[in-house]
């Protein structure tokens, strides 16, 4: 079960979205999964980098490869960690240009999330919101597995209060998936 400062956190990312001008749930849903996405991504790289020094051996499974895209972006720079801490402007051209169809390349690694997200459209407006709510979203305490579930729950409730009937659940499911990888 959500806390209500965890309820109260959804509740101001999807005030955001609706204040920035994104007001379908499936939109905000869509594009608050694709962020929590790359933030889990950031997460399973760091354990592998943590590992790696641990043992002192290579990266058995690097998600962000040691090299530079096709746009000559360093593929660290679409790290989380990384892009949350650019300026607005810059994040917005990070994340549009660059982290997006990187997302997408990754359906030919085969995975189910990389599946889900060959797809992977960035809608965010301006480069205000998408800070206003990578700020929100990084605030989010997403350590505990079932936290997880039940933001997703709870969003799905969103969804049904605003009259969406719940369609491209896949979404959810997907990041459910991805959730469980490296648990």
């Amino acid at each position: 079960m959500l806390t209500g400062e965890i309820r109260g956190q959804v509740d101001s990312i999807w005030t955001a979205f609706w204040s920035g001008g994104i007001s379908n749930p499936m939109e905000v849903m869509e594009q608050i999964t694709y962020l929590l996405f790359l933030r889990r991504l950031d997460d399973l790289h760091t354990l592998e980098e943590n590992k790696s020094t641990r043992l002192n051996k290579p990266m058995e499974r690097r998600i962000f490869p040691a090299s530079k895209d096709a746009r000559g972006r360093d593929y660290s720079d679409l790290r989380w960690s990384r892009f949350k801490n650019l300026a607005p402007s810059e994040m917005y051209t990070v994340v549009g240009e660059h982290v997006f169809p990187f997302l997408r390349s990754m359906s030919g690694d085969g995975s189910t999330y990389a599946h889900h997200m060959k797809d992977a459209r960035f809608t965010i407006p301006t480069p205000a919101l998408l800070a206003k709510v990578v700020d929100l979203l990084d605030h989010v305490p997403m350590e505990d597995r079932d936290t997880k579930g039940d933001l997703y729950e709870y969003m799905l409730s969103k969804i049904a209060s605003a009259g969406q009937n719940g369609q491209h659940l896949y979404i959810i499911w997907g990041y459910r998936t991805l959730c469980r990888a490296g648990d």
